[in-house]
C-alpha cells in the first residue's frame, strides 16, 4: 500500500530528498505522498526510506491505497521502464 504523510508532519523536508519515486511534495499544511507513484521503495530499498529518516514518525501506510507486494513491484517497472528492480 502506498504511504501518506500524517499531520505529525513538522515540514522539515527530510523524507522529500529520500523518495526515489520523487512522489513526496510540499503540500499547503505539509508535505505529502503522491499514492501513484509511492512504491513503498519496492524494487529500490528493503524499508520505506520517508518512515527511516523522518525523526517525527510521520509517514504511515494509507488505508485507502493498499497494494499488494506484486502491484508494487508492477508500479515500479510502470515508473521506471528498463530498470531491474532490487528484490529482498
Amino acid at each position: 500500500m502506498a504511504y501518506m504523510i500524517t499531520d505529525e508532519c513538522i515540514s522539515c523536508g527530510a523524507c522529500e530528498a529520500e523518495c526515489p519515486n520523487e512522489a513526496i511534495s510540499e503540500g499547503e499544511e505539509h508535505f505529502v505522498i503522491d499514492p501513484d507513484k509511492c512504491t513503498e521503495c519496492v524494487g529500490f530499498f528493503e524499508t520505506q526510506q520517508c518512515v527511516e529518516v523522518c525523526p517525527v514518525e510521520a509517514p504511515a501506510p494509507d488505508p485507502d491505497h493498499q497494494e499488494t507486494q506484486e502491484e508494487l513491484l508492477e508500479k515500479f517497472r510502470r515508473l521506471h521502464p528498463g530498470m531491474e528492480p532490487k528484490l529482498f
